[in-house]
């Protein structure tokens, strides 16, 4: 029997999550949206919208400088970055974002996203993959590749 302060030790593969447990829980949430300054939506909002409607996310909102799209319960907007930090563009290894990760339900699905997606559009996967990481778990079979801004974005089995 669990009781308030409780913690429960989860292991999967190498990683070892404690979750501490609080009776009363106070709201329930979910991740709602993420907004990603681009520095040239003509490039971007293409990619993005053939990649999220790939993924099955559907437009809720379009124009020159932004697109939004839904998945429910997450929406992601694409939004023309100011003119003055433009040409400071994006660096992962900066305090911030590393990247972006699809989660998808067959391990052969991150196969499918590079031949169907990937593949056509020449894209190139970053990192050797796809392949498995069996420094993160058992089961994490990924592929890696950027975005127009160098941002890194995974589709992602685990």
């Amino acid at each position: 029997m669990l009781d308030e302060g409780s913690l429960i030790h989860t292991s999967i593969g190498n990683l070892i999550y404690l979750q501490h447990i609080s009776l009363d829980m106070g709201i329930e949430t979910s991740f709602n949206h993420l907004q990603i300054y681009v520095s040239n939506p003509k490039v971007s909002i293409p990619f993005y919208k053939e990649l999220l409607t790939y993924l099955g996310y559907t437009v809720v909102k379009e124009d020159k400088t932004r697109l939004g799209m839904r998945n429910e319960p997450t929406d992601i907007w694409l939004k023309e970055a100011p003119k003055e930090t433009r040409s400071l563009g994006f660096n992962r290894r900066n305090v911030g974002v590393n990247h972006l990760a699809f989660g998808v339900s067959k391990k052969e699905d991150v196969d499918k996203f590079c031949r169907e997606f990937l593949i056509p559009r020449g894209i190139k996967p970053l990192y050797n993959s796809p392949r498995p990481f069996p420094e993160y778990t058992e089961r994490y079979y990924a592929v890696y590749f950027e975005d127009p801004n160098k941002i890194k974005l995974e589709v992602v089995f685990l």
